[in-house]
């Protein structure tokens, strides 16, 4: 049976990092694959090499194509709004737009809820309560996405994390092969994402490596800082291959129904 995945995240390059291997395997197996973003990730950190030229949530937007591309996914929908940031105050909003923090939480909903409902979706994929890291738009897009599974209907709600544990684990190892930028925290994970025991979902994407590199690859404005130091796409792009298929080979989510072993299938069980 053909199943269609819609996927929900905040800006341009967050698929890349904890759902690119899932969309690539469920395309690459035949189902229906849509990417849904908030924001066009506009306030996002870039260099001088990308920001001069004006627009850069118009230049994110396109990477995000690139991505989507090299995933099999086979529509991109952008919400409408715009990135609200990681300052401690929310910027004005830009001409004809909406910041995604000052957004009707039941209007993006049901903005959301029209592309389930259009698509017939089977599955929706959000971030858990942490928003992941933390990030305020990750957090509004967890509770966008579960209003939106309400108002559309939608059967099953994962939401996309990692375990905190391991990623911790992770990092620190790759720490030993690979200096990392100033701006990268390694301790902020410790208070990030999802325990291992509140996994419900473990997906294992190995096969599907390339195209998960290609999509991070795809956003190279997010890669490198001013003076030419990496960021934190790039670095885990240069973390070397087997330990980078080890850290990256598998996908995790976190269903508040489900009940029993953790599966390997985001689509059973399904009606």
């Amino acid at each position: 049976m053909r199943r269609t995945l819609v996927i929900f995240h905040a800006h341009p390059d967050d698929e890349a990092l904890l759902t690119a291997g899932t969309m690539a395997k469920t395309a690459a197996a035949g189902h229906r694959v849509v990417l849904v973003v908030a924001t066009d990730g506009g306030l996002g950190l870039a260099s001088e090499e990308f920001t001069h030229r004006g627009a850069l949530g118009e230049l994110r937007l396109a990477e995000l194509d690139r991505s989507a591309a090299a995933l099999g996914v086979s529509r991109v929908v952008h919400l409408g709004y715009a990135d609200s940031g990681m300052g401690p105050e929310l910027d004005p909003d830009p001409p004809g737009a909406t910041r995604f923090m000052r957004a009707d939480p039941r209007e993006a909903a049901e903005r959301l809820a029209d592309v389930l409902r259009e698509e017939h979706a089977d599955v929706l994929m959000s971030y858990d309560p942490n928003g992941g890291y933390g990030h305020r738009d990750h957090v509004k897009v967890h509770e966008v996405g579960a209003l939106a599974a309400q108002l559309a209907d939608t059967p099953r709600v994962l939401q996309a994390t990692v375990p905190r544990d391991l990623l911790v684990w992770a990092i620190r190892m790759a720490g030993k092969v690979y200096r990392f930028p100033a701006d990268f925290d390694p301790t902020s994970f410790e208070r990030s994402y999802s325990p291992r025991s509140a996994i419900t979902h473990r997906i294992d994407v190995h096969r599907h490596i390339a195209a998960k590199r290609a999509s991070m690859r795809a956003h190279a404005s997010q890669s490198t800082a001013d003076g030419g130091a990496d960021r934190t796409l790039a670095a885990f792009l240069r973390i070397p291959r087997p330990l980078y298929d080890a850290v990256f080979g598998r996908e995790w989510f976190v269903d508040p129904a489900h009940h029993g072993p953790v599966s390997k299938d985001i689509f059973a069980g399904l009606p």
